[in-house]
């Protein structure tokens, strides 16, 4: 098994989900076969306006034969691995490539780096990690939230960022998921309630806003800022119990089952629209406000 990079544009013309599949032609093949079984991570190249750089990790579960495309293949991602980065990874720094591997024996970028599949290094891997999960203060969760018992009791060793495995273990910790999570979400709603419109900051300097999940994890709802929502503690409340969801055009619904609708009414910002991120890849995506509508919500 060996790592990989996967090159993904928002605007790409492939049959394209990062958290599920990525497709690729046949002069790929070897290279997406060998990384079967391990980490890969999505980059954005720097053409793309905003690029994102390096922006996701997942777990390649498998290559398939694409049935609706003639020497296409289908990287098929393992399901609840992907993971956003709270922190987008350039492709260099003031020390030169975050990707060692595309420097040739000169020291300069070789023709590796337009590669759209190549191996990437344990080494490279645990750099771009590293830089992507990196925790601000900031956005850590308060210490009351903290305190609540998770769904998956994670062993120590999940903490530890000093060798290749720990980091891989840490990439599917929930604990180390879900701060990630959090701290990506706060970021791109600029820890602003998406249905009040409040900017709420304790006396730590910390935001009383959450990130909460549209489609569930326990519901195999993904780690990735489309599937997220910035909202208060009570609002949250109100938006995992159904009495609160967004149609498609993020106009906010409040629930007839509400034993004071008006009153909720009354939190929501004058627009009566959800205030989302300007940029469309991390705005709530149509298919997961549409499960939440059907499965949570009570109209």
């Amino acid at each position: 098994m060996a790592k990989a990079v996967f090159i993904h544009r928002v605007d790409s013309i492939y049959e394209d989900d990062p958290e599920k599949q990525y497709q690729f032609p046949k002069q790929y093949l070897t290279r997406a076969e060998s990384a079967v079984g391990d980490w890969i991570v999505y980059y954005e190249p720097v053409k793309v306006a905003q690029s994102r750089g390096y922006y996701a990790t997942a777990r390649l579960q498998q290559i398939i034969p694409d049935p609706k495309a003639s020497d296409m293949y289908l990287a098929i991602m393992e399901q609840g691995t992907y993971l956003e980065f709270p922190n987008a990874v350039p492709f260099s720094d003031d020390g030169g490539p975050i990707e060692q591997g595309v420097l040739n024996e000169a020291g300069a970028i070789s023709g590796r780096a337009q590669s759209a599949v190549r191996p990437l290094s344990d080494r490279d891997f645990n750099r771009i990690v590293s830089a992507g999960l990196a925790e601000n203060e900031d956005f850590l969760p308060r210490v009351d939230e903290e305190s609540v018992v998770t769904e998956v009791r994670d062993n120590p060793q999940d903490y530890i960022f000093e060798q290749s495995r720990e980091r891989e273990l840490a990439s599917g910790s929930r604990i180390i998921r879900d701060r990630a999570f959090r701290q990506a979400v706060l970021r791109a709603y600029d820890c602003t309630c998406a249905i009040t419109g409040w900017k709420l900051i304790n006396g730590g300097g910390r935001p009383e806003v959450q990130a909460a999940h549209i489609r569930p994890v326990a519901e195999s709802g993904p780690d990735k800022i489309s599937n997220g929502i910035a909202l208060s503690g009570t609002v949250h409340w109100m938006f995992d119990r159904g009495l609160i969801s967004l149609n498609d055009d993020h106009e906010i619904l409040v629930s007839r089952a509400s034993n004071d609708p008006n009153s909720v009414w009354k939190m929501v910002n004058p627009s009566g629209k959800a205030i989302v991120p300007a940029r469309d890849v991390n705005q709530p995506h149509p298919a997961f406000l549409r499960w939440h509508r059907e499965n949570c919500f009570k109209d």
